[in-house]
């Protein structure tokens, strides 16, 4: 049986990287410290994913100034929501036993 495990997608086999994905598929946005709190993560691991998912077209990060200090929000792109429901469907058929 083959079950086409090359459907899973490589940006989202880090355990941080599908973290963040996953938070941001129900929600709109979220903000820096909220992610980085939610996933118990240190502010450059959080950055650096971030980075790569955003390399990746799958996440879009917003900094805006609120006074002095720095506003970063991230958001998944049309295109990360659409990767990540295809990871997760492939990954569903995995379990399943089916391709």
């Amino acid at each position: 049986m083959n079950y086409e495990i090359h459907k899973l997608n490589k940006a989202f086999e880090n355990r941080v990287r599908l973290g963040i994905m996953s938070i941001l598929m129900v929600n709109d946005s979220m903000d820096f410290n909220t992610l980085k709190e939610m996933l118990d993560l240190t502010d450059g691991n959080l950055a650096s994913h971030a980075s790569a998912l955003e390399k990746e077209g799958f996440l879009h990060i917003k900094k805006e100034f609120v006074g002095k200090k720095t506003l970063t929000t991230y958001s998944a792109t049309k295109t990360g929501m659409k990767a990540f429901n295809e990871h997760l469907d492939a990954l569903e058929k995995l379990l399943k036993g089916r391709a």
